[in-house]
């Protein structure tokens, strides 16, 4: 078992930047790939952006590559989200996600978060 926590959402100006985090607590956080997923229309899940088990090959989703960035510490159990240029469309619940392969596909996390809210106002 994984238990993850997000934190670091809230309310944003478009153009600004954040950091979320995602902690970890359980199982040894490094074996496991970690993805952020928000809901988006049509969709369970978006891909935003994942980090495959050991750091060293990161995947973005289309619409956030160049402005979002995914690292993670492993001494500390956690991975970020470092959000830059902000856009309203950002508005969303992310949640991160632990599976045991990097993937786009929501339906291959096996541990999942409880979500924090990130609005990006115009």
């Amino acid at each position: 078992q994984v238990q993850l926590v997000e934190s670091g959402g809230g309310l944003f100006q478009a153009g600004g930047s954040l950091s979320l985090a995602c902690a970890a607590a359980g199982r040894p956080f490094s074996t496991y790939a970690i993805g952020w997923l928000r809901p988006a229309p049509e969709k369970e899940r978006e891909f935003v952006a994942a980090d495959s088990w050991g750091g060293g090959t990161t995947d973005y989703g289309d619409s956030v590559k160049g402005r979002f960035t995914i690292s993670r510490d492993n001494a500390k159990n956690t991975v970020y989200l470092q959000m830059n240029r902000l856009e309203p469309e950002n508005t969303a619940v992310y949640y991160c996600a632990a599976g045991i392969g990097r993937s786009r596909d929501y339906a291959k996390y096996i541990y999942w978060g409880q979500g924090t809210q990130v609005t990006v106002s115009s």
